[in-house]
């Protein structure tokens, strides 16, 4: 996941983000505060969570020549009063980046906790259901998000479209079933790759495991709809040859209705497009 995650940093599009949110320059600070002007900064917890953006911090803060202390890192607990983060460089250079490192480090670190509080309800009934995300991120963050999910123990599921085959059910639309798209995907794509199939009936689920998909996200069933293809799929022997991910209107309000059901993946778009940021603030000290 590192060398993910630092491809992020060699183009340079966190500090281009940075820079086109200073625009010409700062005219608040630079009105206000001469060059030769030194402090010093803290990040302050002002809630308990699981931390995530420090790398983010630390790439941003060094980018500006400021000077870091801090002894956390991404995945630690932390608490309310705990200060996370300490630095300190011109008072201009901190005035100017301040709401930008804050933005990331509360973003990523609500969707780690979510994440973090959501494994925990799931686990606690099964340990052996994996938690993912989807692809429902914020556009020029998915990497930064899905690296959050990983941060708080769930499962990132695809990066890219290039990782997987996931035939959804507009594909099936255009392709005209169930079975010709699996067909299609094994003749086309690489044998490195899993294929996976979203489908949303008890018929499609059969036919997606006889014809060879690798992966049966059960998508928009209710657990009782769920708990009837698990079922039928054990009757006839069709079980133990493929992944059962379900996924559709699952939130952490109910997501533990889903964890008693004997499947493989519970993946859910809530824990990266609807998560609360973590409440952090900056002060000069």
């Amino acid at each position: 996941m590192e060398s993910v995650f630092m491809t992020i940093f060699s183009d340079n599009r966190i500090i281009e983000n940075i820079y086109d949110d200073i625009g010409f320059e700062d005219i608040t600070t630079n009105s206000l505060i001469p060059d030769e002007k030194w402090a010093q900064a803290e990040i302050l917890c002002k809630e308990d969570g699981i931390l995530a953006g420090m790398e983010v911090a630390h790439y941003i803060i060094n980018e500006f020549d400021l000077n870091i202390s801090s002894t956390y890192l991404d995945g630690d607990e932390i608490h309310k009063g705990d200060v996370i983060l300490e630095f300190e460089g011109r008072a201009k250079d901190i005035l100017m980046v301040e709401r930008s490192i804050l933005n990331y480090m509360m973003h990523l670190s609500g969707i780690a906790t979510t994440v973090r509080k959501t494994c925990d309800k799931v686990h606690d009934i099964n340990p052996n259901i994996r938690v993912a995300c989807t692809r429902k991120t914020t556009p020029g963050l998915q990497k930064l998000e899905k690296k959050a999910v990983e941060i708080g123990g769930g499962d990132t599921h695809r990066f890219k479209l290039d990782d997987c085959v996931l035939i959804k059910d507009n594909h099936i639309q255009v392709v005209g079933g169930v079975i010709e798209s699996i067909e299609l995907a094994k003749e086309k794509v690489s044998f490195t790759k899993k294929i996976e199939i979203e489908v949303e009936s008890e018929d499609d689920a059969i036919r997606a495991s006889m014809f060879g998909a690798d992966i049966i996200m059960l998508d928009n069933m209710t657990p009782d709809e769920i708990s009837s293809v698990l079922n039928t799929l054990s009757q006839r022997r069709l079980r133990d040859d493929v992944i059962i991910e379900v996924s559709g209107g699952i939130t952490p309000n109910n997501i533990e209705n889903y964890a008693k059901l004997d499947v493989d993946v519970i993946s859910s778009g809530f824990i990266t497009n609807s998560s609360q940021s973590l409440d952090l603030s900056l002060n000069i000290i």
